[in-house]
């Protein structure tokens, strides 16, 4: 009995320890809507058996973060313009509250971190490496609501960049500024610890993205002509 214990231990471990890598891997746009994901080449990339991968992908599937068309066709999916509007409407007073948060009682090191984030971006965008940069703007987003310390909110903007974080990187690379301008008022709002103003920074960086977000889903989803 010990070492049955023992090897369900294990099985569920890797299987947690793989959904967290395909997790992080949504979230920092490492697929964009429509990849295919095959669930035997990720159990060779990962040097695993195929079982925990597809309990990861069954998993992301209840999520909402993949669609499994068939038992071979398992996709990311291009998001609508109704479910993306819902969620960005959610990150809008979500995001912004971590904001606000974080804000108010950010420490001399968090406020360096997030400017080393921010300088790490720039570099990035400059070399045009859009994938690390895309990258460093989940982290960004995600250390700003950490240095909130509200974990339960924390858990709900994961869920919410599992299903944005694909379709971020599929338009960050020809966005130009769009993703980045609002982060400068926000860090000097966090410096100043003006919560409030960190809130509007971080509502106006959301919403400005949204344009070439939208665009990019009008493209896939033609919305109907009004008759």
């Amino acid at each position: 009995m010990s070492g049955f214990d023992l090897t369900l231990l294990e099985h569920d471990n890797l299987g947690g320890t793989i959904y967290q890598k395909l997790c992080e891997a949504l979230m920092k746009g490492a697929f964009k809507p429509n990849d295919r994901l095959k669930i035997r080449d990720l159990a060779d990339r990962l040097g695993t058996s195929v079982t925990p991968v597809r309990d990861a992908i069954l998993r992301l599937v209840q999520d909402q973060a993949l669609v499994l068309r068939s038992p071979r066709d398992i996709r990311v999916p291009m998001l609508t313009r109704a479910t993306y509007l819902e969620i960005r409407d959610i990150r809008v007073n979500l995001e912004g509250l971590a904001a606000a948060r974080a804000a108010e009682q950010a420490t001399p090191a968090q406020i360096a971190a997030l400017d080393a984030l921010l300088k790490r971006n720039e570099e990035a965008m400059a070399a045009g490496n859009t994938a690390l940069a895309t990258e460093l703007n989940q982290i960004f987003h995600f250390k700003v609501s950490e240095f909130a310390d509200m974990p339960v909110l924390g858990d709900i903007l994961r869920r919410l960049w599992l299903q944005m974080g694909p379709l971020i990187a599929d338009v960050y690379g020809g966005a130009g500024r769009t993703m980045i301008d609002h982060h400068y008022p926000l860090m000097d709002a966090i410096r100043g610890h003006d919560g409030p103003a960190a809130a509007r920074a971080i509502q106006a960086d959301i919403l400005l993205a949204s344009g070439p977000i939208l665009e990019r889903i009008d493209g896939v989803h033609p919305e109907p002509l009004a008759v």
